[in-house]
C-alpha cells in the first residue's frame, strides 16, 4: 500500500466550510483498507516542535491517517522496509487546518512532523493499538535520510526519547517490502 496524500472535499459558503474527514468507502476506493481502531491527538506548543521519526514494529505495526486540525506541520514518511528499492527515501507534505489535507502512512514507514505554527494540533487514526514493546524510531537528523526540516537556527524542540533514536545504518528493519515502492506525492 503506498503513502498517499488525501484531499477531502470542502463545501464552503459564507458561514465557513464542511468536510467529511474520514469516509471509509472513499478510502477503500483509493486502496486504503486498513481497519482503524484508535484515534490519537497531540498538541505541540512551540514552533519547531519535532516529533519523530516514529513507528510501531510488527506484530503491532501501525498504519496512520494524519491530519492537522489547528496550525500547520510539515509531515514526513520514510521508507524503512527491508529490501525496498526506496529504502531510506522520504516524502513530505504540509498539513494544516487551513488546507485540510491528510497523509496516509502505511506500516513499514517511519513518521515524523515538525510544527510550522504555535499550538499546532495533530489527530491521527491508527490500525493497531499502542504496544510499548513495539515502539521504535529513527534519528530525525540521520544524514543518510537527509530530511530538509524547515527549522529555525535554534533547531528543533525534541523529547528525550527522540534525541536518542538510532540512525538507519545502526538498525535492522523488522518490516518486509510489500512490492510497492515509495512514489512522489502530488503537488
Amino acid at each position: 500500500m503506498p503513502v498517499q496524500l488525501i484531499r477531502p472535499k470542502r463545501f464552503s459558503d459564507d458561514r465557513g466550510w464542511f468536510s467529511e474527514t474520514w469516509h471509509q468507502q472513499r478510502l477503500v476506493d483509493q486502496g486504503i483498507t486498513v481497519p482503524f481502531c484508535q484515534d490519537n491527538h497531540s498538541l505541540s506548543r512551540p514552533v519547531g516542535t519535532l516529533r519523530g521519526l516514529h513507528f510501531q514494529a510488527p506484530p503491532h505495526a501501525q498504519s496512520k491517517l494524519v491530519r492537522c486540525v489547528r496550525g500547520s506541520i510539515w509531515d514526513v514518511a520514510v521508507d524503512v522496509r527491508a529490501g525496498s528499492p526506496t529504502y531510506g527515501q522520504w516524502v513530505g507534505a504540509t498539513l494544516s487546518a487551513e488546507n485540510g489535507d491528510q497523509l496516509f502512512i502505511p506500516a513499514g514507514f517511519a513518521h515524523g512532523f515538525v510544527t510550522l505554527e504555535p499550538d499546532s494540533e495533530v489527530i491521527y487514526k491508527v490500525d493497531d493499538y499502542y504496544a510499548p514493546d513495539c515502539d521504535g524510531g529513527i534519528a530525525w537528523d540521520d544524514p543518510d535520510i537527509a530530511l530538509p526540516w524547515p527549522l529555525s537556527a535554534g533547531g528543533p524542540v525534541l523529547s528525550d526519547k527522540d534525541r536518542k533514536l538510532p540512525r538507519l545504518a545502526e538498525w535492522t528493519s523488522p518490516f518486509a517490502y510489500d512490492g510497492v515502492p515509495l512514489a512522489p506525492l502530488p503537488a
